[in-house]
Order: C-alpha cells, then sequence, then structure tokens
C-alpha cells in the first residue's frame, strides 16, 4: 500500500513544476490526510466534552457543593473574571486527557499485539545457523572477486 502511495505521489510531483508540484504531493500523503480528519474529529469530540461539562458535570457540583460553577467575580470599573469559565476549561481539559490517554494505551496494547505474533511466528536463529550463514556470505564474496 505504502509503495502504491509513493508510485501516486511520485506521479502528481512530476505533473507540476516547482512549488506546485511539491505542494501537491505534500498535501496527498497520507500523513497530513490523516492529521485533517484527527483535528476534524477532535474538534467534534471537543463540543461533545464541553456540553457534557457545561450540562452535566456542572449542575452536579452546584447540586452537591452549593457552589455555582459559572460564577464570576466582579472587579474595579465594572470588569469581571469570570472563573467559573475556566474552572469549566480545566475540567474539559481534564477529560479530554484523560481519554485521549486511554484512546492512547488502547492503541498502544493493540499494536503490541500484532508485534508479539510476528515474533513467535519467527523462531529465533541458533548460534550454528548464524555461523553457517556468515560463512555463506563470506563465500559468495569470495566468488564474486574471482
Amino acid at each position: 500500500m505504502e509503495k502504491l502511495r509513493n508510485e501516486k505521489l511520485k506521479k502528481v510531483a512530476g505533473k507540476g513544476k516547482g512549488f506546485i508540484a511539491e505542494f501537491k504531493a505534500f498535501v496527498l500523503k497520507g500523513n497530513v490526510m490523516d492529521m485533517a480528519i484527527g483535528v476534524i474529529i477532535g474538534t467534534a469530540f471537543a463540543n461533545i466534552v464541553t456540553a457534557l461539562t457545561t450540562d452535566f458535570i456542572n449542575p452536579i457540583i452546584n447540586g452537591i457543593g452549593g457552589a455555582e460553577v459559572g460564577g464570576e467575580l466582579k472587579i474595579y470599573g465594572g470588569q469581571v473574571i469570570k472563573y467559573g469559565d475556566f474552572i469549566t476549561s480545566v475540567i474539559n481539559f481534564l477529560i479530554m486527557a484523560f481519554v485521549l490517554f486511554l484512546m492512547l494505551k488502547a492503541v498502544n496494547k493493540i499494536m503490541s499485539i500484532g508485534k508479539k505474533k510476528e515474533e513467535e511466528a519467527a523462531p529465533a536463529k541458533s548460534a550454528e545457523i548464524i555461523l553457517l550463514e556468515e560463512i555463506r556470505d563470506e563465500l559468495k564474496k569470495q566468488n564474486k572477486k574471482k
């Protein structure tokens, strides 16, 4: 799959000249497209977490502690410090960080399962086999020189 993608990128890069060709190749790389999709999904997820915090967690905190999470502190000159918004943002951040941690942990576990199967499938070479391969390679080098 990676070979096919690289071939397509080479074809696209050859169609234009200079800067535009490089830009096309950059945009069509899989990493850029994956990152764009990740940003879109991340934004949608952030909206969900904000709604969860504002509409669910903050009312629970208000009901239990009697303190208003959406509070304001009035200071001189009619200015207002919205400490409740800050607290909400901190709660949002903690939820997002926790969920991302869990997702990353799950992905790493899935990736390690695949690696373990590959390692189990390929048996380790014995010292004798390694030595025989070295001898074979050395004989090939000697035959090429003749």
